[in-house]
């Protein structure tokens, strides 16, 4: 297989993710959730590329490679949570699900002569899920040093699995997880050689400030993620104790300029210190059936119009 480094242009290029569409974790989405729908959409709405869904989502890896080229998307690369803190068995059966997405995203690449990214992520826990943003001095839930050490050891067998098809590694830290809050990316940056996916709304989830989290780990990001958010459901979904992290938040998530996240500032410090990668648009949201893919089209391609703006003014 032969691979180039990741392409640049004088702009960083615009995709979005399946989870724009509700397409996330082991499920597939709404009723009737079609990958060849779901592409067609993304490029209905000016997208250049996109991350794969959960493995399989869009086919076998040469009927994925086959459908994103019909498209005339690339494929950045794709979102792979593993359960860190969990026992051996349920790892296991995340890595092997991560293989059969590294071997998709290796399809892809062999087509398009990129080299897209495999995106770790970890998967957190029940209790996690039941207590999102949590105080950056209350440690009573984070992981110990042993636990720390593991995840270290995990992350490493999985970035030379990665490495084995040709693929560039990533890490994204993620509300309700082990690697929430910028101590805890301090960490892991600390003790592995991923790179950073730096998801500007899940860090100020967090409590954590994009733009001074962008200076900080400027030297090891390789990826951003994009999305605009209401702070005020966090805070009520903390204040009432909810437990159904799933369904409060699809709520979460909002059009470009509708949230809380200075994504224009962010912009400015981003692109002004020499980032031309790509730029991935998420709105996350519930699954959705295929019959409302058009909406949502319309829905990114707004995003994508008030985005492109916004990068010309910052290039």
């Amino acid at each position: 297989m032969t691979t180039t480094a990741p392409h640049t242009t004088a702009r960083p290029r615009l995709g979005n993710a399946p989870v724009s569409y509700g397409v996330y974790g082991e499920g597939a989405g709404g009723a009737g959730a079609s990958g060849d729908a779901l592409l067609a959409s993304m490029a209905e709405a000016g997208y250049e590329g996109s991350e794969l869904g959960p493995p399989g989502f869009f086919g076998d890896p040469e009927e994925t490679a086959a459908l994103f080229a019909r498209h005339g998307l690339t494929a950045v690369g794709a979102y792979i949570p593993v359960h860190y803190a969990l026992g051996d068995d349920v790892v296991a059966h995340d890595l092997r699900r991560m293989e059969q997405t590294c071997r998709e995203l290796a399809a892809c690449a062999e087509r398009s002569g990129e080299q897209p990214l495999a995106i770790l992520a970890d998967e957190g826990s029940q209790a996690l899920l039941e207590n999102p943003a949590r105080a950056w001095d209350d440690r009573s839930l984070a992981l110990d040093e042993s636990g720390w050490e593991r995840l270290a050891q995990l992350s490493a067998r999985a970035v030379d699995l990665a490495r084995s098809y040709g693929l560039r590694t990533s890490f994204h830290p993620h509300i309700s997880t082990y690697v929430e809050s910028p101590w805890e990316v301090d960490r892991l940056l600390e003790l592995t050689e991923v790179g950073l996916t730096l998801d500007i709304a899940h860090i100020q989830l967090a409590g954590g400030d994009p733009v001074e989290c962008l200076e900080r780990w400027r030297e090891r990001i390789n990826h951003v993620h994009v999305k605009d958010v209401e702070m005020d459901v966090l805070r009520r979904a903390k204040a009432e104790r909810r437990t159904d992290f799933d369904i409060w938040w699809a709520d979460v998530c909002v059009p470009f300029g509708k949230g809380d996240v200075d994504i224009d500032a962010f912009l400015a410090a981003l692109l002004g210190g020499g980032y031309r990668d790509w730029l991935l648009v998420e709105q996350d949201r519930a699954p959705t059936p295929a019959e409302l893919y058009p909406k949502v089209a319309a829905e990114q391609a707004a995003n994508r119009a008030w985005l492109a703006a916004k990068v010309a003014a910052h290039s």
